[in-house]
């Protein structure tokens, strides 16, 4: 019985590892845009794990040294490389694929992550510029031009060249659950305001995530025959600290009843970055919780 039982747990063992092959990265390299944020963190650190070496891009020099610090406690740091990188500029987009391709660094994934999260705080006193009546054009723009246009820059750039030699690789667009519906304001409401004092979610969010997924469809297309699949992700909320009341209020919202821990995002990430996803092409896989479907 002892031999039985250690074959059959060896030979387990072996088909686990097999079945996790297509998981492995080693040997490629992913970029990922504002990637010294609370997500892009945990998606640089899924990569790593993956075996892949990662580029970490965001428009600040210390935060990104901050980030490469804090995951080089579990990955060999020779496989976490930094470029400051404002994905809003066409020629930073470039400057740094000229000088990853001089140094022989082919980006075979593109991690579309980078965008401007306004938090609701309702702190604007009488004027409520979160509304849409009162938003500004300013911050339209800004937030469009990073969020949106800025995946479009990446790809352009990134995605062209995967095209170009022939080798393919992967895109992942980072959208939101608020890509496949509209923010549930009530959950942002605060006691004794008036109605047009508001605060709310800004439009600018939910129309940038929904052009994501826009932008993953044709782009899925455009380069197939190219090897270069295109895919999104949409989270639901993740737990940051939030404060009681509106943490009941979107859990009550979610069939699983609560809000997401920010690591519960690494494995899609992971399947949808290698060749354990290699026939998906063109999806916006949604995680959150079931709120979509409720």
């Amino acid at each position: 019985m002892t031999v039985v039982k250690f074959i059959h747990e060896n030979t387990f063992g072996k088909n686990v590892s097999k079945a996790f092959e297509k998981f492995n990265l080693a040997g490629k390299t992913a970029l990922i845009t504002g990637a010294a944020g609370l997500l892009g963190r945990e998606h640089a650190s899924a990569l790593l794990e993956s075996g892949a070496t990662v580029v970490l891009t965001d428009v600040s020099d210390s935060a990104l040294a901050e980030a490469r610090e804090a995951l080089s406690r579990d990955a060999d740091i020779s496989r976490i490389l930094t470029h400051v990188m404002d994905v809003s500029r066409p020629d930073a987009i470039q400057a740094v694929a000229k000088e990853l391709a001089s140094t022989g660094c082919r980006v075979d994934i593109l991690v579309n992550n980078a965008a401007i999260d306004p938090k609701v705080k309702g702190e604007q006193g009488v004027l409520e510029t979160s509304r849409l009546e009162n938003f500004p054009i300013e911050q339209w723009e800004l937030q469009m031009a990073v969020g949106l246009t800025g995946a479009f820059l990446c790809s352009q750039v990134f995605g062209s060249a995967m095209a170009a030699d022939g080798k393919g690789g992967g895109i992942l667009n980072i959208a939101s659950d608020l890509s496949v519906f509209s923010p549930d304001q009530r959950i942002y409401r605060k006691n004794g305001v008036a109605d047009h004092l508001q605060p709310v979610k800004p439009v600018t969010y939910s129309v940038i995530k929904a052009g994501l997924v826009g932008l993953t469809r044709y782009l899925a297309t455009y380069w197939a025959n190219d090897g270069v699949r295109c895919n999104a992700l949409s989270p639901g909320g993740i737990f940051n600290g939030q404060g009681d009341e509106f943490v009941q209020r979107l859990t009550s919202l979610i069939p699983l009843g609560r809000m997401a821990h920010r690591d519960e995002y690494r494995a899609a990430v992971q399947f949808l970055c290698s060749d354990a996803s290699a026939y998906m092409n063109g999806q916006n896989i949604v995680m959150d919780g079931g709120r979509s479907v409720w």
